[in-house]
């Protein structure tokens, strides 16, 4: 299957850049070239991800990424000149799944892409010992799809990004472990951790408090210096 991604960012010379090396890699493109271009590219159809630029004009990426996270999971890339760690953060926490600092090397925007990708629409593909053989795996209340990639509590859908669906599946494939940050990172990124980087911690704190929203009680754990697990 040919994966769409939708380029938004005002600046025509990079977006025209982003633009080529995806559709080198075969990726179907679409470009807007302000906010509300892209809600309304958005709205008119479906894309499999969003790379999405923070200043524009009309209206900014982060009020962009809220509005799509209103109503949809679609991974998205966010871009941008800030490369102070509380932009970054303010990023992850409205509700993108990586952030790529300005000026990025074309190459290293194309690995995240595909990063994306995977994780959202092929994680999981290796059945886990808790899942039944229909892909489902319940945790008290919570019911987690992995073939459909959702979630919900009696009924209730819980709208979670592809990064936190990932986090979410693997602590409850795997309940009473304790999965540092690092585990964490490398298993749903596939990348290499670094240090200092507080990426997990953000989506951790948001995927609990959707999680907690529906189900009204915690549960996911924090094993203080150690890292997080799901009890059963």
């Amino acid at each position: 299957m040919t994966r769409s991604v939708l380029i938004v960012d005002d600046d025509r010379e990079i977006a025209n850049l982003i633009d080529i090396y995806l559709r080198n890699e075969g990726y179907e493109t679409a470009q807007a070239h302000d906010g509300e271009e892209a809600l309304d590219k958005l709205a008119s159809r479906s894309y499999h991800l969003v790379v999405l630029d923070i200043m524009m004009p009309k209206m900014n990426g982060m009020e962009v990424c809220r509005r799509i996270r209103e109503t949809a999971s679609i991974p998205i890339l966010m871009v941008s000149a800030k490369a102070e760690d509380m932009d970054k953060i303010l990023g992850l926490m409205t509700g993108a799944d990586d952030y790529v600092v300005k000026p990025f090397n074309p190459l290293e925007l194309v690995v995240r892409v595909k990063t994306l990708l995977r994780r959202a629409y092929q994680y999981g593909q290796q059945a886990a010992p808790q899942a039944d053989e229909d892909g489902l795996l319940k945790i008290h209340e919570l019911m987690i799809n992995k073939a459909t990639h959702t979630a919900e509590v009696e009924g209730r859908p819980v709208h979670l990004t592809s990064t936190e669906f990932g986090i979410l599946f693997l602590l409850a494939s795997n309940p009473g472990r304790v999965f540092s940050a690092e585990d964490i990172f490398q298993q749903v990124w596939k990348e290499k951790y670094f240090e200092s980087n507080n990426t997990v911690m953000v989506h951790i704190s948001k995927l609990r408090d959707k999680l907690e929203q529906e189900m009204g009680r915690k549960l996911i754990t924090t094993v203080w210096g150690v890292g997080y697990k799901i009890e059963t």
